[in-house]
């Protein structure tokens, strides 16, 4: 039984996963013929794209009166960005250079994302009112962003969706967007399914199971987009794609699914995964005040993984 849904949880996990680089393709696609702006659909896409798993099964696991697993996925996934993805970008790139706006623009907004989150999970509650402020404070965040759109355009992104735009759309795509949908739906629901079946059999909180698992299955989008943007010599990409990820997650997963029915907020979690989380951000911020993170600095924030990855499981 446990190798049973062990292989179902993979799965699921795998098709939520590569279908949502799909949905974010087609989509693109779908948001340049329509003539929206390419900026627009980027920093839209870009960042719900690579958090569309996170999304999908925490909205799944608020229906299937789990809703333990949300601030678990969160979090989770929130500390994979930093010190597994940061950290495994900046060794293989061996040096990220971070502009101005990152650091002036969208750190504080991390920074302030997590306090956020920080105040309204604390009381082991989290309530409509505060889900409401934290969508309308991603939504001053991207209001923000496309306001100061035409002092950071990044020319090539700009001519590759002129030449999708030029392009007539074709039917696969369409297609694509379709089957994409159907199977998001399908992988965040067995890998819910499988997570409480998981914990059921290992005696182990669905949270932590969500926090370390989950939390890096739905990482691997951001990993892949930041070792591509690194290998391209668009070290500045990696860095937003994390930033604007977990910049989603506090703000959109948690709203999202606060409005879907009530979160659950596990003692376990506040004890240790939320401290974790913090201490991440704020090594995020500390190390990129000198506009760049080296290697050495990426191999310490992978080995507070390990241990985050250690503690959770009653390793270390």
């Amino acid at each position: 039984m446990l190798v049973a849904w062990l292989a179902v949880f993979i799965l699921s996990l795998s098709v939520l996963v590569k279908f949502s680089e799909y949905f974010t393709d087609s989509a693109e696609k779908l948001g340049a013929f329509l003539h929206i702006s390419p900026f627009l659909v980027g920093v839209t896409l870009v960042s719900i794209g690579t958090s569309l798993p996170e999304l999908t099964s925490s909205i799944f696991a608020v229906l299937a009166n789990s809703s333990e697993i949300v601030i678990g996925n969160v979090i989770g996934s929130n500390i994979s960005n930093i010190l597994l993805v940061l950290g495994v970008t900046a060794i293989i790139g061996k040096q990220v250079k971070i502009g101005y706006e990152f650091i002036h623009v969208d750190m504080p907004v991390l920074i302030a994302s997590a306090l956020l989150f920080t105040i309204s999970v604390i009381d082991g509650q989290f309530v409509l009112t505060e889900a409401l402020l934290c969508l309308v404070a991603f939504f001053v965040y991207i209001d923000y962003t496309i306001k100061t759109q035409k002092r950071y355009r990044d020319i090539e992104i700009k001519k590759e969706m002129h030449g999708i735009v030029k392009r007539k759309l074709e039917y696969k795509t369409i297609i694509i967007f379709i089957i994409s949908i159907i199977f998001i739906y399908i992988g965040a629901k067995y890998t819910v399914q499988s997570i409480i079946h998981l914990s059921e059999i290992l005696n182990i909180g669905k949270e932590a199971i969500a926090a370390t698992a989950v939390g890096l299955g739905t990482s691997l989008p951001e990993l892949t987009v930041s070792i591509a943007a690194i290998k391209r010599g668009k070290r500045e990409i990696a860095i937003g794609n994390i930033l604007g990820s977990n910049i989603f997650n506090t703000f959109v997963v948690m709203g999202a699914s606060a409005l879907v029915g009530t979160i659950i907020i596990p003692a376990t979690i506040i004890s240790f995964g939320l401290p974790m989380m913090i201490i991440s951000t704020f090594l995020y911020f500390l190390i990129a005040q000198d506009k760049k993170i080296t290697s050495w600095e990426g191999w310490m924030l992978l080995i507070f993984y390990i241990f985050f990855i250690g503690r959770m499981f009653g390793l270390i």
